[in-house]
């Protein structure tokens, strides 16, 4: 014996204006919470991929002195890993080491510094960070890759 009344019959088949409202409200606390979230997992992972720059860009340097016997100039720069230095002192037994330098996360050139002002090596080769302004506390070099591992 079926005894419902007609009305009872038709099932609900639409959401609510209010469901919706707060069915999306609640997607964009979650949406925002994880962007902000990962806005901090890029920054550690540029300053990563400086580090990884740093110490292939140092390798190269190294070999370039082992084969030359001292590294390039400030004036020759981290050019010198790529083309030959038409500046003073001209190395005997040059050879390209790199096909092209990096630049930095943030689209700078890394910078090349001989003698070291920073670093405990003879040569200081840094980023100048996220502010793109030389000398100030972002800047990533071998002086802190050196002091922290």
């Amino acid at each position: 014996m079926n005894t419902s009344h007609p009305f009872l019959r038709h099932s609900r088949q639409a959401f609510t204006l209010i469901e919706i409202v707060i069915v999306l409200t609640i997607i964009s606390i979650l949406a925002a919470g994880s962007i902000y979230m990962l806005k901090g997992n890029v920054d550690v992972a540029k300053e990563t991929r400086v580090d990884g720059d740093l110490q292939n860009i140092m390798t190269q340097i190294q070999l370039y002195e082992a084969r030359n016997m001292r590294p390039p100039t400030t004036e020759q720069g981290l050019k010198a890993l790529v083309e030959k230095p038409t500046s003073e002192p001209l190395p005997e037994k040059w050879t390209a080491l790199m096909e092209e330098v990096p630049k930095d996360p943030w689209g700078q050139e890394y910078k090349y510094r001989y003698p070291a002002q920073k670093s405990k090596k003879a040569f200081d080769v840094y980023s100048i960070g996220k502010d793109g302004a030389e000398g100030t506390e972002d800047d990533i070099g071998n002086w802190k890759a050196s002091a922290t591992k």
